[in-house]
């Protein structure tokens, strides 16, 4: 009797283990990301902040801006084509960035320039 108690052991140990592997590297894998890391892609500062915290709906990317800084996610427009959609509902933005870079002057003048 403990000769099959000792071999059914030895056969379910090495399943339990690889159970509990995969388990550990899913719940470090699937750990959700926190919002403010997913909308971290554009990195903006306002010439004057908002007078409260607001969540913007752009096409189809949320912006959230307190006082003079706005971030958002991705969009798949240009980024100067994004900053005057921002700009035209927040007010002049004095600088517009995303991990590749900050947009150039001309870009920041052409992202403030209201559209007729």
């Amino acid at each position: 009797m403990i000769a099959i108690r000792n071999s059914a052991v030895r056969q379910l140990l090495p399943a339990v283990l690889a159970l509990v592997g995969t388990a550990a590297s899913f719940a470090v894998t699937a750990t959700p990301v926190r919002a403010a890391d997913a909308n971290s892609y554009y990195s903006v500062t306002l010439a004057a902040p908002v007078a409260k915290p607001a969540k913007l709906m752009l096409g189809d990317v949320l912006w959230n801006c307190a006082g003079d800084t706005c971030s958002a996610g991705q969009d798949t427009a240009r980024p100067v084509v994004v900053c005057t959609k921002l700009a035209a509902k927040v007010g002049t933005i004095s600088k517009f960035a995303t991990p590749k870079g900050e947009l150039a002057a001309e870009d920041m003048a052409r992202c403030n320039t209201p559209k007729a």
